[in-house]
């Protein structure tokens, strides 16, 4: 058939621009199990309907409670369950006690295909361990990453970390008997210096060779295919400090930044104002690198200002659209005798407004997203 060849053109965007589009909406592992490029896909269709809400270790404690099936401190105040979960790997590979020694890992385990099984959606991240010194993911000591990196000394050591991992995450599974699709957050909030990873203590360049090790090695030799990638730092100012560790395009699905509200937003609006330009920049970002944008952590302490969600947090992410902001742990009472935690409880001054976040039309908990289908 013969077509004008101004028809000829608009078929030609119509056909490739459209086949390009959804190719750019895939996932980097092209081996990922269906259930994981269903929830990509599905990840991307949410971003046009609204924020989820996420919140660390949501079914293992909250305030004043620990370990008590069914409990949430955000179902009892908002009457749903937050649409992600967020969980941590902290001590994983030393084969320690649990993230913060209040539920094992077999007991993460279980709560995360749970939240699979109601479909949720689990998000995970990893305080390493310094392989350099032995210490936790706070001792910055400088190069750390160096003696990690193939051909270094503790490489092996190394490879032995990850083996473990790798056994674990493909060890998750829900009732349908299908790996459980988890959001991967690995060597987070990367422009800070507090961690042996990030900016300051190592080069973008040894960043950017553990970053794609570690994918390669988890992907492709160890075969875990459930993974969604997420590329994660704390603040920045351009788009060239937000990329400055980016591995590139072939190694992330979504990007991400922490931030974190520490002082009262009715005397300074730092807070907002920092976050619109920080979401802005990642917008523009993730456009052009076709990556969905999320707020990965931030809260404020206790939460001492009565309208932080519906105000404040609303204001910060502005008109941008994000996958979804996770909300810190309610840790309770911690060992410094100092009330630790970011949602509100039953009873609290901030329970409304909380209330009011969950019932505005922007955000998502998990009633919503069970109503998609996530993984189907």
């Amino acid at each position: 058939m013969y077509f004008p060849s101004n028809i000829k053109y608009f078929l030609y965007l119509f056909f490739f621009g459209g086949l390009f589009s959804a190719q750019t909406k895939v996932l980097v592992n092209k081996n990922a199990t269906k259930e994981t490029q269903n929830l990509y896909k599905n990840l991307w269709i949410l971003l046009d309907k609204g924020i989820m809400f996420g919140h660390q270790d949501d079914l293992g404690y909250g305030v004043n409670w620990r370990m008590q099936e069914g409990r949430s401190d955000v179902k009892e105040t908002a009457g749903d369950y937050p649409a992600v979960f967020g969980w941590d790997l902290i001590h994983f590979e030393n084969e320690k006690n649990g993230p913060i020694d209040f539920f094992s890992f077999k007991e993460m385990k279980k709560m995360m295909e749970d939240v699979y099984n109601i479909g949720g959606i689990n998000t995970l991240s990893w305080h390493t361990s310094n392989p350099k010194t032995g210490k936790d993911a706070w001792d910055n000591t400088k190069e750390s990453i160096k003696v990690i990196l193939p051909g270094a000394e503790k490489h092996s050591l190394y490879k032995s970390w990850l083996d473990k991992i790798a056994k674990y995450l493909s060890s998750i599974k829900g009732r349908d008997g299908k790996n459980v699709p988890i959001l991967f957050r690995p060597y987070h909030e990367l422009t800070g210096d507090w961690f042996w990873w990030g900016k300051g203590n190592c080069s973008s360049e040894d960043y950017k060779k553990l970053w794609i090790f570690t994918y390669e090695y988890l992907t492709n030799y160890k075969k875990v295919n459930n993974l969604i990638w997420i590329y994660n730092t704390s603040d920045f100012n351009t788009k060239e400090e937000f990329l400055e560790f980016y591995p590139g395009d072939a190694f992330v699905d979504m990007i991400s930044f922490d931030k974190y509200l520490y002082n009262n937003p009715v005397q300074d609006n730092s807070f907002v104002e920092q976050s619109q330009k920080q979401f802005k920049i990642m917008d523009e970002i993730a456009k052009e690198h076709h990556k969905i944008p999320a707020l990965a952590e931030t809260g404020y302490e206790e939460i001492p200002y009565n309208q932080f969600w519906t105000k404040t947090l609303m204001e910060a992410v502005g008109p941008y659209k994000i996958s979804y902001v996770l909300a810190w742990r309610n840790h309770g009472l911690n060992h410094e005798n100092k009330m630790h935690y970011y949602v509100p409880y039953k009873g609290h001054p901030n329970e409304q407004d909380f209330k009011n976040f969950h019932d505005d039309e922007k955000t998502l908990f998990l009633k919503y997203i069970q109503n998609t289908n996530i993984y189907k």
